[in-house]
This record gives C-alpha cells, structure tokens and sequence, in this order.
C-alpha cells in the first residue's frame, strides 16, 4: 500500500489543534461583529473604473421602523491620489416614505489647505467618513430612497474609488 507524504496523520494531538483553532476562530468573528452595536445601516457602492460619471447616482436603500431612535448619518468616501480636487461636493436627494423629497448639498474635504490628503489609508488610497447628519429622528416609519450624485461640474470625476452611507444608532 502506497502512503501519501503529503497527508497529516489524524492523531488525537492532530484534532485537539484543529478543534482549537476552529473555536479561536469562530470566538474571534463574534467578539469582531459584536463591536460595532451602534451600526444601524452600512453600504458602500464600488466606483466602476474609479471615475465617477455625473449620471451615475448611487441609490441607497433604507427601512426605518423605530422612529423613537435618534441616528448619526455618516457619508464614506474612498479616494486615490489620482483624485484632482482637496474637496468633494455631492448632492442628496430623499425620497421618504410619503412622497416628499428633500434635497442637500454636501462638502467633503479630502484635503487639507498645504495639499495633504486626509483620512487615513496608506500608500495611494485614503478613506474619509463626514459626519453629516448628528442626532436626526426619521419621522415616518418606512423605506427612505437616498440618492448621491456628484455636483463637481465635470463628467467624469476620476479618483473617486467608493462612496458609502453609514447609519448609526445614538444610545
């Protein structure tokens, strides 16, 4: 009979390790996806080639059933070097539960006024998260529709890698 090298022999030491690291690991994915409590909502939609189109509008889709909790709205950004501006205007546009639509516009500052990136990232990536809304209540029970365009007044924006929107609940 011809053995395989290869093979590990399956010796009660063998299955003690591999019980261990399975438990270590399964422990470390819990303690890991219970930190983050606060988390109500989190999305990040992929810039396709890392230029974002002026028709190119991100939807983000959103239930809110509890409209008691109070929320932190955070917009997420991932830009690279190649990026040609220090900031970032975007425009959102609401669709609540009822119909009404409400619009803003927001600034991002990717850099500072000497030229230097902000955010953190190493290398030619850096990641920026703008509180943009603190402490706000949906006041109607139901699906929001969030839409994000770039307002930069240019087809095509390069450097922008992904744009997220993190919701979190306030305790």
């Amino acid at each position: 009979m011809i053995s395989d090298p290869l093979r590990i022999a399956d010796t009660p030491m063998t299955l003690i390790h591999r019980t261990g690291f399975l438990f270590l690991t399964a422990f470390f994915i819990l303690l890991l996806s219970s930190c983050d409590d606060r988390r109500f909502f989190e999305e990040s939609i992929k810039i396709d080639y890392g230029r974002w189109r002026s028709d190119n509008i991100l939807p983000f889709s959103v239930v809110i059933t509890d409209t008691s909790t109070t929320y932190n709205v955070y917009l997420d950004v991932r830009n690279d070097i190649s990026y040609p501006f220090s900031n970032l205007y975007l425009f959102l546009k609401t669709l609540h539960p009822n119909g009404q639509v409400t619009r803003d516009t927001i600034e991002c500052t990717l850099a500072g006024y000497d030229g230097k990136w902000l955010g953190s990232g190493s290398g030619s990536v850096r990641f920026n998260r703008f509180l943009f809304q603190q402490g706000m209540r949906f006041r109607i029970p139901g699906t929001y529709l969030l839409e994000l365009e770039q307002a930069m007044r240019t087809e095509e924006l390069p450097g922008i890698r992904d744009i997220g929107l993190r919701i979190d609940k306030v305790h």
